[in-house]
């Protein structure tokens, strides 16, 4: 038998399921890995042995009841330094908020905790989830497993870090411009944003511009979709939802069926604003994309898009809103990331009626982008429009260079959020430097079960 961390999630999840891997087995084993790996990696800020050990003992014993185990039972898993697990301290990334411990999880880690999940501590994430990199003031930068002097992304860079280096099977991430697509393009993993309202416990519907969603980074699709089945299983409060799947996102992806009209598009809403130049190994990753897509037997076809061009100041004041209301004790803004500090301030300036001028933007954004897409099944771009950066480099020219540098990095993934539409980032290409590159597929409304069945009859 190979390996836990040579095991497919799938494999492993079958595993464990049969009985024959024990959860405390499983556990150890990736403890191990993180023990021996993650001080080069970084990939976790806090690891929490003691009390993956005892969750893992405890799977072990409800097993041996008899007692019914839920579709995740025994594996591991990390959670971004965002949200709160019971008996955890919470940094959110930043040195200038006092850590706490919370006494429950939050609403993501008890769906999963309830699906049978163990988790294996916190992974790194930048200052407030702000960032396209995972680097901050509070632990060591996590590092890209492909060449350590690279970072893997952000904000789901800890967590994307630790799946490709094999310290976890696979991983929740969170999306508010880009944070689950980036990290998987940057590590070469199978990284899916949910169709706004799919996951009940991150359904973008809590923050003010309605961006950030919960879904999987994975090392397949089918690993995905698993993960996936287990996070839109949480009870729902919202009036407003995506349909539900019909037999699971893991049949889907096992499925790999269907051939769709794909629109292919190197257009960025940010070229009213900024040089949008993409680096020849991002087009040679959609060239190669575009070849296994055609192959595959999809039809790709040029698109004649057109994007608002308030786009990129509208979709800046309402990602950066939240750092208004960020309550701070006096002097504590000095502890803040220059980025942090930066955007802190432009938010402060704005008035009511700015940010309402810009939710109208990217209200009406919306609906003309989905409008435009609904020509085609899926729209195709470059997952990211570089190669994964070096570590400090975004930092090196103060915070407002920062965000311009963020924007050149990933042109095309924030629109998906504001639009609040299913995309997917897979692995396609790999440079002669050995880094990977990905395309990105956006999918219609509630679309998420075709994604991850594209993304399979890729090889993934």
């Amino acid at each position: 038998m190979p390996a836990p961390h040579e095991m497919t999630a799938v494999e492993l999840r079958d595993e464990l399921a049969a009985g024959r891997l024990g959860a405390e087995e499983v556990t150890t084993h990736y403890l191990q890995r993180i023990e021996e790996l993650n001080p080069a990696l970084g990939a976790f800020l806090t690891p929490t042995p003691e009390l993956a050990v005892a969750e893992a003992r405890a799977a072990d014993a409800r097993r041996a009841r008899g007692e019914k185990l839920g579709m995740l039972h025994g594996m591991p898993l990390a959670h971004k330094d965002l949200t709160d697990v019971a008996g955890v301290r919470t940094t959110m990334g930043s040195a200038a908020l006092k850590p706490w411990t919370a006494d429950t999880d939050g609403p993501l880690p008890a769906v999963l905790r309830r699906a049978g999940a163990i988790s294996l501590g916190k992974t790194q994430v930048p200052e407030f989830g702000l960032s396209s990199y995972s680097e901050n003031l509070v632990g060591p930068p996590a590092r890209n497993p492909r060449d350590l002097r690279l970072s893997p992304g952000g904000s789901s860079g800890g967590s994307a870090a630790a799946v490709a280096a094999g310290l976890i099977p696979f991983a929740p991430g969170t999306d508010g411009g880009g944070s689950v697509r980036i990290p998987a393009a940057a590590t070469g993993l199978v990284g899916l944003k949910p169709n706004r309202g799919r996951v009940p416990s991150g359904s973008a519907q809590q923050d003010l511009g309605q961006f950030v969603v919960a879904g999987p980074l994975a090392r397949t699709a089918a690993d995905a979709g698993l993960l996936l089945d287990a996070m839109v299983a949480g009870p729902n409060h919202r009036a407003t939802s995506a349909p539900p799947s019909t037999d699971g996102f893991l049949a889907a992806a096992q499925r790999a069926e269907g051939t769709f009209r794909i629109g292919v598009s190197t257009l960025s809403p940010f070229e009213s604003r900024l040089e949008i130049r993409l680096d020849p190994e991002a087009l040679q990753a959609l060239d190669a994309g575009s070849a296994a897509l055609t192959a595959a037997g999809h039809d790709l076809v040029d698109t004649d898009l057109r994007y608002d061009e308030r786009y990129p100041d509208a979709f800046e004041a309402v990602w950066t809103a939240f750092l208004a209301t960020a309550v701070l004790e006096p002097g504590a803004e000095s502890e803040l990331t220059g980025i942090a500090a930066s955007k802190r301030q432009r938010a402060l300036g704005r008035s009511a009626a700015d940010l309402v001028t810009a939710i109208d933007i990217l209200r009406t954004f919306e609906t003309d982008t989905i409008r435009q897409f609904g020509a085609y099944d899926m729209i195709l771009t470059p997952s990211l429009g570089m190669t994964p950066r070096p570590i400090g480099w975004y930092t090196d020219g103060g915070g407002e260079e920062d965000y311009v540098r963020q924007c050149l990095y990933s042109p095309f993934t924030s629109m998906v959020n504001v639009c609040g539409l299913p995309a997917i980032s897979v692995p396609v290409y790999n440079t002669e430097a050995g880094l990977p590159m990905g395309i990105q597929l956006i999918g219609r409304p509630g679309a998420e079960a075709d994604l991850l069945a594209v993304a399979a009859q890729l090889g993934y």
